[in-house]
């Protein structure tokens, strides 16, 4: 995104564009204490795994800078409390427990320096966390820009670009690395319900960058795939198994299906902090189910009937069968998944 910082940190406040307002407005949600930044996470102040993990990491700076003045045995126990807090905010997001668990482990790695010390190393680590989600986006769009042939029409699903990371984006990242080589690109963007992650903040990212686009419901997708108007479908990841089972927003395993059945490239573009080495497949992935009210109502208006019962899983797995590839820093990886996903450890 041109000019525009999802997440900075700055005098000891971290601010977000809160993405609950846009397109409508740009506002900014300012995170003063840990706490502050757990509810960000949870209410989808924030959202997109790569910046949920970055934003989580200064989380912990919060919290390291609130006790840094208690005891070492009080300061180390507040923040392990604080970290399993943060990780306990949203269930699916790799990118969540693998900035935690980095901050787990250099605050043991470092628990005999001074508070204040730790504090520092802590703050450093965040930095280098935001600064490599900027660098692997920039990278993953120039190896996913491989596959996009010149005058491609591009289907994406949800919000995959600057929003949804520290910068750049991952499979909107791709779309806006192939714009800007001169490709003359066309996307269709799926609104994405319930929480119209596609209409709200992919369009509108689309706009600020001069992206030919149109925005569609999520059900004109299978005819436009089916009449042959769609060349390549990229979406992002929230967790890939190790054996490339990708769980992502709810709606993406079946555009993975109608993919499949017309020969459309179906492809994952996530960096690899999103892939969870100890998962063994996409069955073993916790998907969040959110509240009801995401469904019956928008922007506060009911839509659906009182008294309604709603099943709002956030997100689905498209199994690794369905899935011509996966996009990352490193590389595309094809099938077989699980052997050149090994490589990567």
């Amino acid at each position: 995104m041109k000019n525009i910082n999802t997440i900075e940190f700055k005098d000891n406040i971290l601010y977000l564009i809160d993405q609950r307002v846009l397109p409508v407005k740009t506002e900014f949600f300012a995170c003063k204490d840990y706490k502050e930044v757990e509810f960000a996470i949870r209410d989808m102040v924030v959202r997109g795994a790569p910046a949920i993990g970055a934003t989580a990491a200064y989380g912990v700076v919060l919290a390291a800078n609130e006790f840094k003045n208690e005891e070492k045995d009080v300061f180390l126990k507040k923040m392990e409390e604080a970290l399993d807090f943060l990780n306990r905010s949203r269930p699916t997001a790799v990118n969540l427990m693998w900035a935690i668990k980095r901050m787990k482990e250099l605050i043991e790695e470092n628990k005999d320096l001074a508070n204040s010390e730790i504090a520092q190393k802590i703050l450093k680590e965040a930095e280098t966390i935001y600064n490599e989600d900027i660098e692997t986006n920039k990278a993953m769009a120039r190896h996913g820009n491989e596959i996009v042939e010149k005058g491609a029409t591009i289907l994406t699903h949800c919000n995959t670009g600057a929003l949804a990371t520290v910068e750049y984006g991952t499979a909107l990242g791709v779309i806006r690395e192939a714009h800007n080589t001169g490709k003359d690109i066309f996307v269709y963007a799926d609104e994405t319900r319930p929480r119209l992650q596609g209409g709200k903040l992919t369009a509108w990212e689309l706009v600020q960058e001069g992206i030919p686009a149109k925005l569609i419901v999520d059900s004109v997708a299978a005819t436009l795939i089916r009449d042959g108007k769609i060349d390549v479908i990229l979406t992002g990841a929230d967790r890939v198994a190790n054996n490339g089972d990708a769980a992502n927003k709810i709606g993406t395993f079946m555009l993975s299906v109608i993919a499949k059945a017309y020969n459309v490239p179906f492809y994952i573009v996530a960096p690899t902090t999103t892939i969870d080495f100890e998962m063994e497949s996409g069955k073993g992935i916790e998907i969040e189910e959110r509240d009801g009210e995401e469904v019956t109502h928008i922007n506060g208006n009911r839509i659906a009937p009182e008294g309604i019962e709603v099943y709002n899983p956030a997100f689905d797995v498209t199994p690794h069968e369905n899935i011509t590839g996966i996009i990352t820093e490193k590389g595309i990886i094809r099938a077989p998944f699980k052997e050149n996903i090994a490589k990567l450890k």
